[in-house]
């Protein structure tokens, strides 16, 4: 090919087109980047995101959000604080992040009272709280404390051998107890004996499982408390009621005696029969968007007549195959029709009235006007330490809470469960690692550089 000088003058034009082209683009990437941002999380556990919970939790965040981070100028750690807050602020833009080199500022460091390298202050509509540990779990939990208004007391009856909401024995609902604690619930046991009225400002009485009877005052204090519009979350477990005949006839509450047998249990793989499980739940605001399974073992069916004024619907139903086996739970169950009661079963109701102004029963669950809650559950199991980790338990729980404290807004933020790192390798896997570490990998460095030496040699 010919090459002349109008040859040459087109490709160093064309060479010209190209550069400007090229750096037009890199320019508009740079312009680009600076405006837009995009970012992907291809980690198996999304550990480099937000969970649907937090993202969940900041779309129900009105307002800015101030974050003072107390750290030195440290790099690592001001780097990690800037990591963690910019995860939030791709959902919320107007989280504002400012660092205090507590070297610097010890006058507030001491009014603060500020220990540790990293503490954050957070700041939201007026109130402020403290966060020691640095993690996606412990800040999601401390802007849902920050977003309530006013303190959420759960009272739960105690003295007569009941679940202790911070017990750590499998019997106890510690586990649920700590959650709450985290979410920013206000938790505290009370003995009628002792302590005979129920305070106003309770969001709602817990009464988780008695074992021996209330005394007649006892149970006259309760029902003051319903018909003052308290609300009331009712965990029943199978056999006698101690003393709450008044409370369940008020509530249109019955129990069906014996225990439910779910022989559903048996396709999971689970071979006691007295775990019933539901799946499906009736539409209610409690359970919108709640699919997920949950496990009630040795639980008590009821039946529910709505009472004057009273609302209610069933809010756990067994399956078909399920039944409330009268006889003893002692080698081979079967239905017999002349005794049992055939399922599907309820397990729990929710039932709520409106709250006058006569009857108005606290500041921090709704206004004079608002609406009185009640559940009723025929299981406490389910909330318990030994079986709070089955299915779905734990966020069902966390529901029943926000919605007896009336945080209708917090009831679809579901509890993230931690990411299992952990490896674990079964004994013939150790075995073959032991054995090619400690036995193959020495013999063949061994044998190769015998080899590398003989070669070596022979020449």
């Amino acid at each position: 090919m010919f090459v002349d000088r109008k040859t040459r003058q087109g490709q160093r034009l064309q060479n010209a087109v190209f550069l400007l082209l090229f750096l037009g683009v890199v320019g508009l990437l740079a312009w680009l980047s600076n405006h837009y941002h995009l970012t992907a999380d291809w980690t198996a556990s999304g550990r480099n995101s937000l969970a649907e919970p937090s993202r969940a939790l900041l779309h129900r965040l009105p307002g800015p959000v101030q974050i003072t981070a107390f750290a030195s100028e440290d790099e690592s750690v001001r780097r990690a604080i800037r990591e963690l807050v910019a995860r939030y602020q791709r959902v919320k833009p107007d989280i504002r992040l400012t660092f205090v080199n507590p070297d610097l500022a010890p006058a507030r460091v001491r009014e603060l009272d500020i220990k540790l390298n990293g503490e954050l202050l957070i700041a939201y509509q007026g109130r402020e709280e403290k966060l020691t540990r640095l993690s996606e779990e412990a800040l999601t939990n401390a802007l849902q404390r920050l977003a309530r208004e006013g303190e959420r007391w759960l009272v739960f009856l105690a003295g007569h051998g009941e679940r202790k909401p911070l017990g750590e024995a499998n019997f106890d609902l510690g586990a649920w107890g700590k959650r709450l604690s985290e979410k920013g619930f206000k938790l505290r046991t009370q003995n009628l004996t002792e302590q005979p009225a129920i305070a106003d400002n309770t969001a709602a009485l817990v009464i988780a499982g008695p074992q021996t009877d209330l005394l007649p005052g006892e149970a006259k204090l309760i029902g003051d408390y319903l018909a003052r519009g308290g609300n009331l979350l009712w965990l029943h477990d199978p056999g006698p009621l101690h003393g709450l005949q008044g409370l369940a006839e008020a509530l249109g509450v019955s129990f069906v005696p014996g225990v439910v047998v779910d022989p559903t249990t048996r396709l999971l793989g689970i071979d006691d029969p007295r775990l019933a499980i539901v799946s499906h739940y009736p539409p209610h605001p409690l359970t919108r968007g709640f699919d997920v399974v949950t496990l009630y073992p040795q639980a008590a069916a009821l039946d529910y007549t709505p009472t004057p004024g009273w609302q209610g619907q069933a809010l756990l139903l067994t399956s078909e195959r399920s039944w409330v086996e009268s006889g003893p739970l002692d080698g081979q169950v079967a239905f017999d029709a002349d005794s049992d009661t055939p399922g599907p079963l309820t397990l729990g109701v929710v039932m709520s009235r409106h709250r006058d102004s006569d009857t108005a029963a606290g500041e921090a669950s709704e206004p004079a006007t608002g609406e009185q809650r009640v559940v009723v559950i025929g299981d406490g199991d389910f909330l318990a330490n030994a079986y709070l980790g089955n299915g779905g338990n734990l966020d069902l729980g966390l529901r029943l809470a926000e919605w007896l404290a009336h945080d209708d807004r917090f009831i679809a933020i579901p509890a993230r469960p931690a990411v299992d790192r952990g490896l674990s390798f079964g004994p013939f896997a150790q075995g073959v690692i032991g054995l090619g570490w400690l036995v193959l990998l020495p013999l063949g460095l061994a044998a190769t550089g015998g080899w590398i030496w003989w070669r070596r040699r022979k020449r």
